[in-house]
Order: structure tokens, then C-alpha cells, then sequence
């Protein structure tokens, strides 16, 4: 007999606080059915499966209650997601089981943007996928069909295919979405979603040559010609750059570290020495702004509420701040935010034009450029992962074939046969 919450051959016993035992569940039959329907990758469902035993043994808390337990045992955002998608795949297989799952009678796009909110899901994520689910529901509703249906889910992707011609990854970040929408508004699994996943093709990036990458640098001046060297010095993300707070940069070690990259992952990259005077310079002008106002930089939700007054601290201030401050979307409050990617972006394409560039080259080429040039000087490419930050080596692997482009001493057939004719 149990006294607490425990797991033996593959069971998890569930208990309240006060002790009494609800229910036995069989976490082996979880696991199997997660590998036969093919609703995760191989390598999470041990993960998977430690997450819905963790909220069986809490009582089945609702999503909200759980996360907050989470974040208070001091997981990170992505752990919270991920423990939250396994809960809801479980209510999906064993809704008999799953006591919290109610009714809601709210719209979904309201109990679609709660979910985004309880994950920690980035701002630029949430909008993405409300805008595809308000395009979703806007089709089924054009062609009278039930918007929470399998059908329905299969063709709005085929529209986006065959009849937008759509590119692969704009039609799976729509499947991405609308599967959001399934699990968490509607609590269920499509059925046979495998079958309309579009393969996205393996292409090479656009990357200037280091004389292509000094003309731009010279066409580049003032605060957008700075933010433009960073990211070819460190090898940024634009939206890494204009997040930097005045605590990621090191100028004595020349490094800069960047905090909730991509997969909110952090990750340190090095400095340019002929970009620290200048990174100088910027931080005496964030201080002046900084002590001429109260008002708050912005802060994640969560940071806010762990340190309160962190928002009018001078580490946390950004390193690019905007001049005006302006009204918090989640909070409401007024706070001083970065400035806006627009004017870096229109910045660079002026840069390249007038460099005479006629590739299509944009802010991010410069970090294509950052790996292709390193890989060139000699640098391993593991290191050149971790300075991107990739999660996987093969990510990193496709400036290889870029290098091997600008190094490549095979000689075209054609030219052998001029050469053989002069002879």
C-alpha cells in the first residue's frame, strides 16, 4: 500500500494533498500508445512520459496551477511547454481519466491565447499562431465546414498548398498552429496528421564574399551601421542583437552573451575589437536616457514579477533603447522597449544596393557570412555551432557546402576544352 505518490512497474498512483489515493494509472500503456501513433518524436517520450507522471502525482492540477508549480520548481519555459503538451496529449488519450478537463465556454482564439500565455510561448509566436487560427476559422466558416474536424484541418493545408502555393515552411508553421488549436482548445489529436506535413527543402544561404561584406559595412553608418558590424562581429539573430542588455556585454573579454535565443536557449559569442569604442560610446548615451527617466525597461513576464524593481536597474536596461516609451501589449504598463528592426533592415538593403550587390542579401546573410568566414579561417566547425548556437551539427553543416562553393578548384569542362584547343 502506497503512503505517497509513487511508481512501481511502470504505474504512477496519484494522490491529494491530504494523502487518500485516487487512481492507478499505467504509464507503460502511455508510453507504447505515444510511439504507435506516432504523436511525438522517439527520443521525448521518456521525457513525455516523466512530465504527465509529475502531474498525476500533483492531483491532475489544471494547466495554469501545474505551470505555476513549474516555474516555481525552477524549470525553464521550454520544460514548462513541453510538460504541458504532454498533459494535454494524455487528457486526449484518456479523457475518462482527465477530472480538470471542463467545458470552456470562451472563444477559442481567447483559450488559444490563455495556452500561448501559461507556455511562455515568445510574443512573435503567439501573434503568428493567432493570426493562422483566425485565417483557419475564417476559411471553415466561407466553406461551411466544422472547424474542430480532421477534414477540416487536411484541407485548409491543401488550400494553403495547391491553391496559395504557399512555401513549406509558411504551410508548417500553419500546421503548427492549427495543432496548438487542437490540443489545447479542443483537447484532442487529429487523426493521420503526418499525411499533409510538407517537406521543406534543403537550400544553401545566400553568403557575400568578405569584400562584399566590407563595401556593406561602408555604406552603413550612425546606430543602424553598429547594430549591422555586431551581428557580422558575434554572429547574431537581429532580434538577438536588439535585446542586449547592458549586463550580456563583457568589452574586457570582448564577448557578449545571449540570453532566450532560439529555442529559448542562452549562449555566449565573441566581440569584434574594432567594434568596443563604439559599444562604449552606445552605453554612455543608454545611460544618459537611463538616468533622465523612471520609466521602466521592459521585462519578461516572469523576471518582472521574481524582481520587481529589475526594470529600473541599470544591467537591465537594453543596449539599443528606444527614445520613446510605449504601452506593454501583455502588462498594460507603460515601459521603454528596444528600438524597432525596421530601420536596421531598411538600413542594410539601402547598404546593398549601393554596394552594387544584386543578391538578394538581408540583415540576417550577415550571420550566414559570421560561420562561412570563420569556417574559412580555420575555425572547428563545433565551435562555430555553439557560437550560433544550433542545436543540432547538421544545422551547421550546410555552410560546408557553401565553403567548399567559394574554395572549389574543379575546373568546368569547358574550360578543359579551351585549354586543350590553345594547345
Amino acid at each position: 500500500m502506497y503512503t505517497k505518490a509513487g511508481e512501481i512497474s511502470g504505474y504512477v498512483e496519484s494522490t491529494y494533498q491530504g494523502g487518500s489515493i485516487i487512481m492507478k494509472y499505467d504509464m507503460n500503456e502511455y508510453r507504447d500508445k505515444l510511439s504507435s501513433l506516432n504523436l511525438v518524436q522517439e527520443n521525448h517520450i521518456p521525457y513525455m512520459t516523466g512530465w504527465v507522471k509529475h502531474y498525476l502525482a500533483l492531483g491532475n492540477p489544471d494547466d495554469a496551477v501545474f505551470a505555476d508549480i513549474l516555474y516555481r520548481e525552477g524549470r525553464e519555459d521550454w520544460q514548462i511547454r513541453q510538460a504541458l503538451d504532454a498533459v494535454k496529449i494524455y487528457r486526449g488519450l484518456y479523457p475518462e481519466d482527465s477530472a480538470t478537463v471542463k467545458e470552456n465556454s470562451a472563444e477559442p482564439l481567447q483559450i488559444m491565447r490563455d495556452s500561448l500565455k501559461v507556455r511562455h510561448y515568445a510574443r512573435s509566436t503567439e501573434k503568428t499562431y493567432l493570426q493562422w487560427c483566425s485565417r483557419y476559422f475564417a476559411y471553415c466558416e466561407q466553406n461551411d465546414i466544422t472547424a474542430n474536424s480532421d477534414s477540416a484541418f487536411k484541407v485548409f493545408l491543401s488550400h494553403l498548398a495547391l491553391k496559395r502555393r504557399v512555401s513549406a515552411s509558411t504551410q508548417n508553421q500553419a500546421f503548427n498552429a492549427i495543432l496548438f488549436l487542437f490540443r489545447n482548445v479542443w483537447s484532442r489529436e487529429p487523426d493521420n496528421i503526418d499525411a499533409v506535413r510538407a517537406r521543406k527543402p534543403i537550400r544553401l544561404p545566400v553568403v557575400l564574399t568578405m569584400e562584399e561584406v566590407r563595401q556593406v559595412l561602408e555604406k552603413t553608418k550612425g546606430l543602424a551601421g553598429l547594430i549591422i558590424r555586431l551581428i557580422y562581429s558575434s554572429g547574431l539573430r537581429l532580434s538577438e542583437a536588439l535585446r542586449l542588455r547592458v549586463q550580456d556585454l563583457n568589452l574586457e573579454n570582448r564577448s557578449t552573451t545571449v540570453r532566450g535565443g532560439k529555442g529559448n536557449k542562452d549562449r555566449i559569442s565573441i566581440l569584434s575589437l574594432t567594434i568596443i569604442s563604439d559599444l562604449q560610446k552606445q552605453l554612455e548615451k543608454s545611460r544618459k536616457l537611463f538616468e533622465d527617466s523612471v520609466i521602466p525597461v521592459s521585462l519578461p513576464a516572469a523576471l518582472e514579477r521574481k524582481y520587481p524593481n529589475a526594470g529600473q536597474e541599470w544591467g537591465w536596461q537594453y543596449l539599443f533603447p528606444a527614445k520613446n516609451a510605449s504601452l506593454d501589449t501583455i502588462t498594460g504598463e507603460i515601459r521603454r522597449h528596444h528600438i524597432h528592426r525596421t530601420g536596421i533592415q531598411r538600413a542594410m538593403r539601402k547598404a546593398v544596393k549601393e554596394a552594387g550587390i544584386t543578391r538578394h542579401a538581408g540583415v540576417h546573410t550577415l550571420r550566414h557570412c559570421f560561420a562561412t568566414h570563420l569556417l574559412m579561417s580555420g575555425v572547428d566547425l563545433c565551435e562555430i555551432q555553439e557560437l550560433l548556437g544550433h542545436k543540432s551539427l547538421e544545422t551547421t553543416r550546410v555552410y560546408l557546402h557553401v565553403v567548399k562553393c567559394f574554395r572549389s578548384g574543379v575546373k568546368s569542362p569547358l574550360d578543359l576544352l579551351e585549354a586543350s584547343t590553345d594547345m
